[in-house]
């Protein structure tokens, strides 16, 4: 199993010249499987991740068996936090919106959002977010739907009711819930999210 820090999050390296797009990070999880010589992989992606995996699927074709995503962006325009963010310049939010907005995380109680923002490139994230509100052509629900391979798409009972819990089955998307989970469902619920997970690749 590998846990991949995109770059500009975590514990990976933070060029100042990587476009930081959804498609960009899908071209370093293409490279990754290349380097590594994998014939067949299965792929997992939250939030940003899950478009960052259906984009990395869409370039992998068949070397992906298995395709499981918890609360994926389907569509342009992003969430809460990545229109936020977008609003702002890359060099206002580069300046003074990364630092507010981890502060006012943390006074939100949120955490573990706040730690995630305090290890990350504010570049990154700015770059990240902006990509997120432009969206992809094709869709990454376009791209979702056109995939062969066994998906799944996991939510957390928190962020219900989705109409999507209804019209992916209709594309032949498998829905999984976690009980006692918002979108952060890896905090709120590790052990439920896990068997999502397991379930998705069986």
């Amino acid at each position: 199993m590998l846990l991949v820090d995109l770059l500009g999050y975590g514990f990976s390296d933070r060029p100042a010249d990587f476009a930081y797009t959804v498609e960009g990070h899908a071209q370093t999880i293409v490279a990754l499987a290349d380097h590594l010589s994998l014939s067949s992989l299965n792929l997992f992606g939250h939030s940003m991740g899950g478009a960052v995996a259906i984009a990395a699927a869409h370039l992998l074709g068949e070397r992906v068996r298995h395709l499981v995503l918890s609360e994926p962006n389907l569509e342009p325009g992003g969430g809460f936090y990545s229109r936020k963010i977008a609003a702002l310049s890359e060099a206002d939010y580069v300046q003074t919106g990364h630092t507010e907005l981890i502060a006012a995380s943390a006074r939100d109680g949120d955490d573990i959002w706040a730690a995630s923002m305090l290890v990350s490139a504010p570049y990154a994230v700015h770059r990240g977010a902006v990509s997120l509100v432009e969206g992809s052509d094709p869709s990454w629900r376009e791209q979702l739907y056109a995939m062969a391979m066994p998906r799944t798409v996991v939510f957390g009972d928190r962020s219900l009711p989705d109409p999507d819990t209804e019209r992916l089955p209709a594309a032949g998307v498998i829905v999984a819930i976690v009980e006692n989970a918002g979108h952060s469902m890896a905090w709120d619920n590790p052990a439920g999210l896990a068997r999502a997970i397991q379930h998705g690749l069986e």
